[in-house]
């Protein structure tokens, strides 16, 4: 009777296996934003720099927190400034069409 037991605990576990496999998709960092020529503003750079590299953003947001940090959004773009300089810069993303 043991072994009739542990033989359908077996099957049970070997069947229930099957259910929780997943894929996972793998994509390198540097690919994820996809090939772009884009030149971000890099951490430290000045708000004044920004301005005369990229123009006027397309929307100034006020300063939260303390320190204060202030987002800027262009069109493929945000930067964040704690005071007048770069902290971070991100690129929009922009789901692409898949072929299938």
């Amino acid at each position: 009777m043991k072994y009739l037991i542990a033989l359908f605990a077996s099957i049970g576990l070997l069947f229930s296996v099957n259910l929780v496999q997943a894929d996972t998709l793998k994509i390198p960092v540097g690919a994820q934003a996809g090939a772009s020529s884009l030149s971000l503003p890099s951490r430290g750079t000045s708000t004044q720099h920004v301005l005369q590299r990229h123009g006027e953003p397309q929307t100034r947001h006020p300063a939260v927190g303390q320190p204060p940090i202030t987002r800027w959004d262009y069109a493929d773009f945000s930067v964040y400034f704690e005071h007048n300089h770069v902290v971070h810069s991100v690129r929009h993303h922009r789901p692409t069409q898949s072929a299938e």
